[in-house]
Order: C-alpha cells, then sequence, then structure tokens
C-alpha cells in the first residue's frame, strides 16, 4: 500500500513514528506532519500567511516532510504538491490520549483524516487512551492490520475510521466495539491568573469527560477496555431537520 502518515503532535512525536516503523518494511510511505506541536487546532487551515515544507531526519534515518502549518493544511499539501499521485490509506497518529465525544470537533488527529476522507482518500483517525504511553509499537501493529481490512473493503465517500485504543497491549483488551460518537458535554471552565506586570490572563481547562451510561458510546468502550472503532461522516446535514424545515412555511 501507498501509505501518508500524518499527526497534530508534530514531525518529531513517538506516537507518528512508531507508526512509521511498522509500516515502512512492508508499504511506501510518507510523512508529512506539522513542525511543531498542533493539537486541539481542529480542521483550521492556514490562508494567511505561506507555507513552508522542510526534509527532517528522525531517528538517524527515517525522512519526512515537516510543514509550518496544521494536520489539515499537511494534507492539502501532500495531495497537490508534495505526491505525486493519491496514497491508498492515509493514517493520522498514534496521539496521545483518546479523541472521543465531543473532543472530535477540536481534534487535529481526526482532523486530518476528515481532510483525507474530502479528498476521497481512505482514512484512519489514531489515539491512545492516557498520556503516559507503553505501547505505541503494539498499537501501531493493530494499525497495520485494520488498514489492511480497510484498503481490501473500502469506505464511503467522506467517511473515516476514528480508532481510540486503550493503553494497553491489544491482546489484554476486551477486545474490538463499533461504538458511535458520544454527544454529551463535559465541564470545562477557565482559571483566572494575574501575570507580574498585573494583566488578567486565562488558562482553560475541563473534568474528565462524562462517561455515557451507553454501551455502545466511544468513550464507554475504551473506558471498559475495549478498542472503539466509530465511522465518522463528513456531511453534517441533519436530513430529518432538513424535511421538517420545509414544512415551517417561512414567507420572505
Amino acid at each position: 500500500m501507498k501509505v501518508l502518515l500524518t499527526n497534530d503532535d508534530g514531525i518529531y512525536a513517538q506516537g507518528l513514528w512508531a507508526l512509521y516503523k511498522r509500516f515502512a518494511g512492508d508499504h511506501d510511505v510518507t510523512v508529512i506532519a506539522p513542525d511543531r506541536e498542533r493539537s486541539a487546532v481542529g480542521h483550521g487551515i492556514t490562508l494567511n500567511e505561506p507555507l513552508r515544507t522542510t526534509h527532517v531526519e528522525v531517528n538517524g534515518g527515517y525522512k519526512g516532510y515537516a510543514v509550518t502549518g496544521t494536520p489539515a493544511d499537511c494534507i492539502k499539501l501532500g495531495v497537490l504538491e508534495i505526491l505525486n499521485e493519491k496514497p491508498d490509506i492515509v493514517i493520522s497518529g498514534i496521539n496521545p490520549g483518546a479523541n472521543v465525544g465531543v473532543n472530535i470537533n477540536y481534534s487535529g488527529t481526526v482532523a486530518a483524516a476528515k481532510e483525507a476522507a474530502l479528498y476521497g482518500m481512505t482514512a484512519i483517525a489514531v489515539s491512545i487512551q492516557g498520556t503516559e504511553l507503553n505501547n505505541y509499537d503494539d498499537t501501531a501493529f493493530f494499525i497495520e492490520v485494520l488498514s489492511k481490512k480497510v484498503f481490501e473493503n473500502g469506505l464511503p465517500f467522506g467517511t473515516f475510521l476514528n480508532v481510540n485504543i486503550p493503553d494497553m497491549p491489544v491482546k489484554e483488551t476486551a477486545g474490538l466495539r463499533f461504538s458511535r460518537q458520544g454527544v454529551k458535554f463535559f465541564s470545562d471552565y477557565f482559571e483566572k491568573r494575574i501575570d507580574p506586570r498585573n494583566r488578567t490572563y486565562y488558562w482553560q481547562g475541563c473534568d474528565s469527560q462524562f462517561l455515557d451510561n451507553s454501551s455502545d458510546v466511544d468513550s464507554a468502550a475504551i473506558c471498559n477496555n475495549f478498542i472503539s472503532i466509530t465511522p465518522i461522516k463528513c456531511d453534517m446535514t441533519d436530513y430529518k431537520m432538513l424535511d421538517d424545515l420545509k414544512n415551517w412555511n417561512i414567507e420572505l
């Protein structure tokens, strides 16, 4: 397979290169990733300044393109300028920290896969629950197995997979759960502080995400040690509401 790897944690992130090591032996792999951490930038793109690329070498031999932009920029630039042809599959990650529920809307990891899906490419976003991670290599092995299945079976245009994995060896998980995205919001807040020049500033934070009691929700799956796989559509139209609106008889 021709594989494009990206992320939102930057070109030097451990999870990205775990994927590279796993795929490079048997596949044609290109790495195009932000030159620095771009977590929680969502689906933003760069319009008001130029994008630049730099060839980088990591771990004494792994090579990739570092882009001065967002994860979505990396996909656009890769497809339109860097690559000679579209890849068979785009994999975004491995992200430290789960991307489930409403967090999907903020995630640069998920946005890169979404951008790929908009270009008609097969794509997977992959994250591991937690921050002090020890199972990148094992996760990369599972993603290679999954990517082969995705390549064989295909995905509809505009649909990609969002995969979240507990931080444990894959064989020790409770298994696979095909989950829906949770939509229950969690409590966030701002901590107000004063700097040495007596100016106010704020740090945004949030409480732990509310665990939906429904067993088929993504956050519940990983909290119960299941690997969560959620198909996400780029088309956000509410078709039921679309039909309802036609009956509103709005006058001009």
